[in-house]
């Protein structure tokens, strides 16, 4: 069996079949392999530590994965969002613990714990072929498949799709970023099939496209990363788009669990899918737990999991008699706005080293574009300004993570322990204002 992750082999397997669609030109696999021939040459010889590679959405990070993937090194895979120190921050914490990386290692991806302490999800190349598999058995694959790609390739869902489509011998469309207002536009240029976008991503071009409605040639419009809303589900339905809810994370190689592609249009019965072929779901204590081998091989720096160990997603969740999983909400205080995820806690570090702000609390609130926006609560006997705070958090915080909405207050709320109460942090949403100098 031919290396499903070797460029060169899928230039053996389909020499002349188109591999990648970017900045208007056309990749064919053969013409991708030369490219990474050349890439490999320019790479480091002795690889000591995982390969800090930023996840931007270019051809040039596409053929130097392609070149890790052959080289069998594994790639560091930085949000291109974060912050210098950020950044540095991961790099540092990846070098110190490179010696623990298993041998089938292929990507490094940080994740937030419930700590808001970054934590690097080893990603093997075994586990990245189950989960192509996986999705394969539902959405099956045509000759004719492309798969646009306009979330950022750092994330566990754009990664999944250069993996998924470099095994299968498919092509994919490289959008540069999301824009609701080109998106159908790409579509169109590149007869994409297949689509992945979280709900805000959905409820952007929905407002851009008052009256847009799917192509006959897009078959599935893969949705996840958050939680859709009924009334988005609604307006999908409404105008015929083939939605496949998923659900996964970044420590099982994206989705576990899938809206059965015959249902595509009729999500509604499903939740937010049945566990797909070869991953196993369980509800223990009201708590979503996955395992498969699609799961990640551990934490780096941490001990590795057993092969049959379940991963507990931190998730609240529901079985019905059919099967489907129904998401309740989070059991820890992760806020989840426009697919990426914010642990307050890390946020309120960095509020409470700027001059002027004593403590923090920072929660979610609802909306209906991004699902959440961030919010703080800040004690500050004398405040800082808006353009102060603004730029203080440019500097420290990736653009998502920072807050979009502020109050000042006296003190925050705690429990008897002394901790902070954050389910009382929500009593300040009527207090909030737009943080107006926030970029």
């Amino acid at each position: 069996m031919t290396d499903p992750f070797s460029i060169f082999a899928a230039a053996r397997d389909a020499p002349t079949a188109i591999a990648l669609h970017v900045e208007g030109r056309r990749y064919t696999f053969a013409a991708l392999a030369e490219l990474t021939h050349a890439r490999i040459e320019a790479l480091p010889r002795e690889a000591r530590a995982p390969y800090a590679l930023v996840g931007s959405n270019t051809l040039e990070t596409v053929v130097t994965l392609y070149a890790l993937l052959e080289r069998r090194v594994p790639a560091l895979l930085l949000h291109p969002k974060l912050t210098e120190a950020e950044r540095n921050a991961e790099i540092d914490a990846t070098t110190r613990a490179a010696h623990a990386l298993p041998p089938d290692a292929a990507v490094v991806m940080y994740t937030s714990g419930t700590t808001g302490t970054p934590r690097g999800a080893v990603l093997t190349r075994a586990a990245l072929a189950a989960s192509a598999q996986a999705s394969a058995a539902n959405l099956g694959w045509r000759d004719d498949d492309c798969w646009l790609l306009a979330m950022p390739l750092a994330r566990i869902g754009g990664l999944s799709i250069v993996t998924r489509c470099l095994a299968a011998r498919r092509a994919v469309a490289l959008a540069p970023h999301f824009d609701a207002v080109l998106l159908p536009r790409w579509i169109d240029a590149s007869r994409s099939t297949l689509v992945s976008v979280v709900p805000t991503m959905l409820a952007l071009l929905f407002d851009a496209h008052p009256d847009w409605t799917p192509p006959p040639f897009l078959r599935a419009v893969l949705l996840g990363g958050a939680a859709a809303s009924e009334k988005l589900l609604q307006r999908a339905t409404a105008r015929r788009i083939p939605i496949v809810i998923t659900y996964g994370c970044t420590e099982t190689c994206s989705q576990v669990v899938a809206t059965p592609y015959e249902g595509r249009f009729d999500t509604a019965r499903y939740g937010a899918g049945r566990a797909l072929p070869g991953a196993q779901l369980r509800i223990v204590d009201g708590r979503i737990q996955l395992r498969g081998p699609m799961r990640m091989a551990g934490y780096l720096g941490e001990p590795p999991l057993a092969a049959d160990a379940w991963f507990d997603t931190g998730d609240l969740g529901a079985i019905d008699a059919q099967g489907c999983l129904h998401v309740l909400g989070r059991s820890t205080e992760l806020i989840v706005t426009g697919g990426e995820n914010v642990y307050p806690a890390e946020v309120e570090r960095v509020l409470e080293t700027c001059p002027g702000v004593d403590a923090a609390g920072v929660f979610g609130v609802a909306d209906e574009t991004w699902g959440q926006i961030v919010a703080a609560a800040l004690v500050a006997p004398s405040p800082p300004s808006d353009a102060t705070l603004s730029e203080f958090l440019a500097n420290r915080l990736a653009a998502h993570k920072r807050p979009r909405m502020i109050c000042f207050v006296p003190r925050l709320p705690v429990t008897p322990a002394g901790k902070l109460d954050r389910a009382a942090l929500s009593a300040f949403a009527t207090s909030l204002r737009p943080l107006r100098a926030h970029g």
